[in-house]
């Protein structure tokens, strides 16, 4: 008998929780900024830590500022974007899985 309904084991009948043997790794990250007045810009870039460091050392610092920053586009030669940090209302970062059929 579960001492807890609500915990785990009870959700799950007592079974554990099937883990596939090979981790999924992401081989981008897609990072969709909303902007005021209603604009949506996705950016990619190629690990989290690759965003994190933009984030923290770009937007954060100059996140009531009304000058622009750059947004690094990579995938993109020749295009740049350039953003006001006091603008940006919401971000959210996907993981991006591509299978080996989906590069060819």
């Amino acid at each position: 008998m579960v001492d807890n309904p609500g915990s785990e084991d009870a959700v799950m009948g007592g079974r554990e929780k099937s883990r596939s043997r090979y981790a999924r790794t992401p081989t981008e990250y897609a990072v969709h900024l909303m902007i005021e007045g209603g604009h949506r810009e996705e950016v990619r870039f190629s690990t989290i830590q690759e965003f994190q460091k933009w984030y923290s050392g770009e937007l954060v610092p100059k996140s009531s500022s009304d000058e622009f920053i750059s947004v690094p586009i990579k995938n993109i030669q020749g295009e740049y974007m350039v953003i006001r940090p006091s603008r940006v209302i919401a971000i959210r970062v996907e993981p991006i899985f591509s299978s080996s059929v989906d590069r060819f």
